[in-house]
């Protein structure tokens, strides 16, 4: 929906629903049961509201889940028919050397649990993460910036979680995966909309798994009462590991809380893959590079896909 556009050559979906209605419709079919899948679990659609400490305040019921799976089994052709029109889009030539970093679970693709590991050797605990990664304030900007603190930058995201976890999909997934064109590892960042495809479809066989196998828990929650603690996690959100650390005294009231998503962490990244981009194309006419820098952008995160409107590209020749 966000990102299928820049390949299509269209400013959003909603102008893309002109020349391809059914390929507009079909993405929001799927959309609609995912936020369907956090309304059932969250509470609401955005922001969700159901999670506690120690679970949940509601549990799904059983019959809502049944209904769920219902309509996830209706949509999952969908998603595999989306994966191969990913597939089939045409992408530019650039595939930069990256430092994948990403989660790694012992016998599943990570969601929430595991270490944390790269392509270059890295293989730590989730509490060590401060230890190997710091994030900085640069000259140019006001965003945080991370980087290694051994010097290097590095990315997350669907590639990384991809090349550093594909044998934990099953084989059919590999399988789809590999009809869609792509390797076990894919550097071109501009593929990073069919591997959120190929991740989709995955999500899609998860959701019906866990449902398969629901029974409602005797409570929805375990009480956890306040002590003084701390604590860190990382989750792999869509646009890769989202590091959260927490520190709570006594009466369990937050004292201290640091939390590095994703785009900090790509950010250094980001920008060296612009500039890398752009030095190969000064040829190319501005509005299409300017078109195909925004596009870039949205490699990384579709989801800012109106804030990389204000790229401004401005060439320079002697």
């Amino acid at each position: 929906m966000l990102h299928a556009p820049d390949f299509l050559g269209y400013e959003s979906a909603i102008h893309m629903a002109k020349d391809h209605p059914e390929l507009v419709t079909k993405s929001l079919s799927l959309k609609k049961v995912g936020n369907e899948i956090v309304t059932i679990v969250g509470g609401r659609e955005i922001h969700p509201i159901n999670v506690r400490v120690g679970g949940f305040y509601k549990a799904p019921a059983k019959a809502a889940l049944k209904a769920l799976g219902e309509k996830l089994r209706a949509v999952r052709p969908i998603a595999a028919e989306l994966l191969t029109v990913a597939g089939g889009l045409t992408f530019p030539d650039f595939a930069p050397d990256y430092e994948f970093v990403s989660l790694r679970h012992p016998d599943e693709y990570p969601l929430c649990e595991g270490r944390l590991v790269s392509s270059r050797g890295l293989d730590i605990a989730v509490s060590e993460y401060e230890n190997h990664f710091v994030e900085e304030h640069v000259e140019h900007a006001n965003a945080l910036h991370s980087r290694k603190k051994s010097g290097g930058i590095y990315l997350v995201g669907p590639a990384a979680r991809y090349a550093l976890n594909f044998d934990r999909f099953p084989k059919h997934i590999q399988e789809a995966a590999f009809a869609a064109g792509l390797g076990p590892v894919e550097r071109n960042p501009f593929k990073s909309i069919v591997i959120r495809s190929v991740e989709t479809l995955w999500a899609i066989d998860e959701a019906l798994r866990i449902i398969d196998a629901y029974e409602p828990p005797s409570a929805p929650f375990v009480d956890v009462p306040p002590r003084a603690a701390s604590g860190a996690g990382i989750s792999e959100a869509p646009r890769g590991i989202l590091y959260h650390r927490y520190r709570i005294g006594a009466d369990g009231l937050i004292q201290e809380a640091k939390i590095v998503p994703p785009t900090s962490q790509n950010q250094k990244q980001v920008e060296d893959d612009l500039r890398a981009f752009v030095e190969a194309r000064f040829d190319m006419p501005l509005d299409k590079l300017t078109w195909q820098c925004e596009q870039a952008v949205r490699n990384y995160d579709p989801c800012i896909s109106c804030a990389t409107h204000a790229v401004r590209v401005r060439i320079e020749r002697d």
